[in-house]
């Protein structure tokens, strides 16, 4: 059994290191860092824009990083935050025509990335792949809100 959790905990590190490298080879081509590309992506998949507690929720982080990288993205042109009844702290963040442009720029990117890193995985293995991380990190919530159980 333990010798199942340092592999899992490996492989899932590795993979996450290389997400991460990816972004940031990739971003750098665009101008920009690496933590752009997961904004990006989660932006563009709600085009109405998205309040930052909602964008924290989506991308797992924590709202001052939130408003670091959202901040930066504003000065850089990427995304306006428009304010919900005079009130910032609710403000609708969007993408602007050149953040638009940025996300196509990442979706464009990640196709290729996805499909040679699933290389060899047959329609099936990718469904029961993506069916197990799901339900793993569903658990693996579970347990931080809860505490493992005995």
């Amino acid at each position: 059994m333990l010798n199942r959790y340092g592999q899992f905990s490996y492989a899932i590190s590795r993979i996450s290191r290389s997400i991460q490298k990816i972004d940031r080879d990739e971003m750098v081509k665009y101008g920009f860092r690496g933590a752009f590309a997961q904004y990006l992506l989660a932006l563009n998949s709600h085009p109405d824009g998205l309040t930052s507690v909602q964008l924290s929720e989506i991308c797992d982080k924590d709202r001052a990083a939130i408003s670091r990288i959202v901040s930066e993205m504003e000065e850089k042109g990427l995304v306006v935050r428009e304010s919900v009844s005079d009130n910032m702290y609710r403000a609708l963040i969007r993408l602007t025509d050149e953040g638009r442009r940025a996300a196509d720029f990442v979706h464009a990117r990640a196709v290729p990335a996805i499909a040679a890193a699933g290389k060899g995985l047959t329609d099936e293995n990718r469904r029961i792949f993506y069916e197990a991380l799901d339900l793993i990190a569903a658990n693996l919530e579970k347990i931080c809100r809860d505490g493992i159980p005995d």
